[in-house]
């Protein structure tokens, strides 16, 4: 049998992108790790991803370096905008949590990087069904942003390879994200998903993201190992 292709993940540190990885690992396959330090609110996600990227021997693990604060436009980029507390995360609306274009800019040096390396398969961790309705995260973009991918790489235009996203968690509940890991033996208490997080990186408990977090192992009947803060 012959061994399964690399494969490049974008990992952020959090629950689901670290049960991408480990679903990846766990094929065999030769696993890069790419991470993003973006101007977001805290570094703790990036600390989790490098633990996760330990964990499980990545064959290499990159942190690029971005300022989206110069952007703004979001509360994980711009201290003078609050991050959401005990909002209905079934609400339609998009929260200000929305970073404008992040995935975007993830995926498109996610795709520079691959065909350097010259690898065909991304991994990214994205989420349709438990989420904070962020419009980057829908199978219509990613299969938007995978065409777009193979008109704009030499690989694609030349007919040598083709780039693919894989999302296997898209439609996915955060509960069956959960089960799923948790067969896998994840170590989700390495992860972190709190927008805003204490200094000492507990979880606030009440972001959308720590929301949906504790939602998801209360439905998965999973003990959750989540760090929380006082009053959380």
């Amino acid at each position: 049998m012959s061994a399964p292709p690399p494969a490049l993940v974008l990992l952020s540190g959090g629950l689901d992108s670290a049960t991408v990885l480990a679903e990846v690992a766990a094929t065999g396959a030769p696993v890069t790790a790419l991470s993003f330090r973006y101007g977001q609110r805290h570094a703790h996600e990036l600390g989790a991803a490098q633990a996760l990227a330990a964990h499980y021997d990545v064959a290499r693990h990159e942190i690029i370096d971005l300022d989206l604060r110069s952007v703004g436009g979001s509360a994980l980029t711009d201290s003078t905008i609050a991050v959401p507390k005990d909002r209905d995360t079934a609400a339609s609306d998009v929260p200000v949590t929305y970073v404008p274009a992040r995935n975007t800019i993830f995926l498109s040096y996610a795709l520079a990087w691959a065909e350097v390396l010259g690898i065909t398969d991304l991994y990214v961790g994205v989420n349709a069904v438990d989420y904070s309705g962020y419009p980057d995260c829908r199978p219509e973009y990613i299969a938007a942003f995978e065409r777009m991918a193979n008109l704009a790489t030499r690989a694609g235009v030349e007919g040598t390879a083709r780039l693919r996203i894989h999302t296997p968690l898209i439609a996915l509940s955060k509960a069956a994200i959960i089960q799923r890991g948790t067969a896998l033996g994840v170590p989700y208490a390495l992860t972190t998903s709190c927008y805003d997080p204490a200094p000492d990186g507990a979880a606030c408990g009440h972001c959308d993201s720590c929301a949906l977090r504790r939602a998801g192992f209360a439905a998965a009947k999973v003990p959750d190992p989540t760090r929380y803060g006082v009053g959380a």
